[in-house]
C-alpha cells in the first residue's frame, strides 16, 4: 500500500504543512430552511476568503428513523431537545437537494469550492453530478466503512473528521480509503461536542497525527470565538472549519456555535497575521529591528575632557544610544588614557584611547 501524499490538492489550493492554511466556511443548517439565506450565506462566506464552503448533503431518511422513543429521542439536556427526535433534528436542518444547482451555480460564480460532508451513498451520488473538488467524512461516520468506499472511488481528496474516533479507527478509516484508491486524506482534529470546551480540544493531537500519518491534519472546531483556530494554526493545522451565521439577531440550529461572518473575517485576517508570525528560526537582526539597534547601550564620554587625561568610572558611561564601544570592553578601558580633546556626548572608541 502507499503512503499517503503529504501534500494534498483541492481545486488550485494546496493543503500542507507550510502552506496557508485552507479555509472552510461551513454553512450547516444556518440557512434555517431558506434557499435565499443559504445563498445569502454563500456570498457572505466567499466574501471573507475563505477557500471554500462546505454543506452538509443528507435526507433526514437517509441518516436516521422516524423514530420518536428510545435511542432516536433527544434527551431534555441535549443542546437540540427542542426537536424532540433525530429526525425531527435533521428533517430542519438538512439542505434540500433541490437547492444544489443554484448553489454550485452561485459557487462557480463566485470563484469558490463549494463541496459537502455526506452520509450515505445517496448524498456522494448526488454530489457526484456537480463540480465538487473534496468530500467530507464527519466525525459519527468515520467507522462506515461501505461510505468511505464510495467516497474514495471518486478519486477525490477526503477530509476525515476524527471527534468521535479512537487511534485505531482513524488507522482503519485511512486503510479503508487507501485500499479503494485514495491517497489523499487530510485529517481534521475534532471535538464532538456543542459548544466545544476549550479545555477539551488539545490542540497537541494535531501534531500527534501528524506524525502517526504523515498527511496533513487540521481543526474541524465547534470552540466559541476565535481563539482557538488561531492557535490551531500555530501547532500545524493546514485546514481550519468553522461554521457561520449571517448574524447573532437571528437563532438558527448551529448558531450557537458559529461565527457571525464579521467574527469568520477576523478570525481568517488574524490567521495570516499568525501564518506571517511563525516564520523561521532566526537569530539575525530583522530590517525593522535593525532600525532600533540603537536602543542598545554602549559606552560615550560623560565629561569634557582633555588630551592625556585617564578614563575613569567617572568620566564613562555604559548609555543608550548604541554607536559607541560595546559595554563588555568597560573594563579593558578603564586606566587608560583618552589622545585628543572630547566632550561630553562623544562616542568612545579606540581611535581616542592611547
Amino acid at each position: 500500500m502507499n503512503e499517503l501524499q503529504n501534500q494534498v490538492t483541492i481545486g488550485d489550493k494546496k493543503v500542507a504543512a507550510g502552506e496557508p492554511s485552507y479555509i472552510i466556511a461551513e454553512l450547516s443548517g444556518n440557512h434555517g430552511g431558506s434557499l435565499d439565506k443559504a445563498l445569502e450565506l454563500l456570498r457572505a462566506g466567499a466574501a471573507t476568503g475563505a477557500d471554500a464552503i462546505k454543506l452538509q448533503v443528507y435526507r433526514p431518511d437517509t441518516i436516521t428513523l422516524n423514530v420518536n422513543h428510545g435511542d432516536f429521542a433527544i434527551p431534555s439536556d441535549n443542546a437540540w431537545a427542542k426537536y424532540q427526535n433525530l429526525y425531527n433534528l435533521y428533517e430542519y436542518a438538512h439542505t434540500p437537494w433541490e437547492w444544489l444547482p443554484a448553489l454550485f451555480e452561485e459557487a462557480q460564480k463566485l470563484g469558490i469550492e463549494l463541496f459537502g460532508s455526506v452520509f450515505d451513498d445517496t448524498s456522494v451520488d448526488v454530489l457526484e453530478q456537480f463540480p465538487v473538488k473534496a468530500y467530507k467524512i464527519a466525525s459519527p461516520e468515520i467507522v462506515d466503512f461501505g461510505l468511505l468506499k464510495k467516497v474514495a472511488a471518486t478519486g477525490k481528496p477526503v477530509i476525515v473528521s476524527t471527534g468521535l474516533a479512537s487511534l485505531t479507527d482513524i488507522s482503519q478509516a485511512i486503510d479503508c480509503l487507501q485500499e479503494n484508491g485514495c491517497q489523499q486524506v487530510i485529517l481534521l482534529k475534532c471535538t464532538t461536542a456543542y459548544p466545544t470546551p476549550a479545555e477539551e480540544v488539545n490542540l497537541t493531537t494535531i501534531q500527534s497525527l501528524a506524525q502517526t500519518f504523515a498527511c496533513p491534519v487540521g481543526l474541524s472546531d465547534h470552540t466559541v470565538g476565535i481563539g482557538v483556530p488561531i492557535a490551531a494554526v500555530t501547532m500545524g493545522a493546514c485546514v481550519i472549519e468553522k461554521h457561520i451565521k449571517l448574524d447573532d439577531g437571528e437563532e438558527t440550529v448551529d448558531s450557537f456555535f458559529s461565527l457571525t461572518i464579521e467574527e469568520f473575517q477576523t478570525m481568517i485576517t488574524e490567521i495570516r497575521r499568525a501564518e506571517a508570525a511563525i516564520g523561521k528560526v532566526e537569530y539575525s537582526l530583522t530590517p525593522e529591528a535593525a532600525k532600533n539597534s540603537n536602543g542598545r547601550r554602549s559606552l560615550y564620554i560623560s565629561q569634557d575632557l582633555q588630551a592625556g587625561d585617564v578614563l575613569s568610572m567617572e568620566n564613562v558611561r555604559s548609555v543608550r544610544p548604541g554607536f559607541g564601544l560595546a559595554p563588555k570592553y568597560l573594563p579593558l578601558i578603564l586606566g587608560r588614557k583618552i589622545k585628543t580633546n572630547v566632550v561630553a556626548g562623544d562616542r568612545l572608541s579606540w581611535d581616542i584611547i592611547e
